[in-house]
């Protein structure tokens, strides 16, 4: 299979973004999915790490999207030992759902899921948001249908 040409740039403008739809399509690996945004050396290496996670992406996709990997690497000096898309993971993971909800069942039976959640209480307290991030979090669970108590 030939290797598709680059479609990446890169991104120019600085400051905090609100979304992802802030960006454009040129800046993420895989344009068409609006996945791995590559602004960074940080997103090129996390973009290599999570490669195989995407799902619904064609081989042309996945090629295409190494080939914005490779150019963004280059841009910001980060070494790659791949040389094909296919060394970074042929297919997403078929089991990604099942996997996480057992992580999520393992965290809360060993007490991880309460320290995270003292720490994200702390964390919102320290930095002011408590109040509003449980109006949030209430408004999220009356559309959910639960009372939350």
């Amino acid at each position: 299979m030939a290797t598709r040409a680059s479609t990446w740039r890169p991104h120019e403008k600085h400051g905090r973004l609100t979304t992802q739809s802030d960006l454009p399509a040129s800046v993420f690996a895989f344009p068409k999915q609006r996945k791995e945004p590559l602004t960074d050396a940080r997103h090129v290496r996390n973009a290599v790490a999570r490669f195989d996670q995407v799902t619904d992406a064609s081989d042309a996709d996945r090629s295409q999207a190494f080939a914005n990997i490779e150019k963004a690497a280059n841009y910001y000096q980060v070494d790659l030992s791949e040389t094909n898309w296919h060394q970074l993971g042929v297919h997403p993971q078929p089991r990604r759902q099942e996997s996480a909800r057992k992580g999520a069942q393992t965290r809360v039976r060993s007490g991880a899921a309460k320290t995270a959640a003292r720490k994200g209480a702390a964390t919102r307290e320290r930095l002011g948001i408590a109040k509003e991030a449980g109006k949030k979090a209430a408004a999220t669970r009356a559309a959910r249908g639960r009372s939350g108590k």
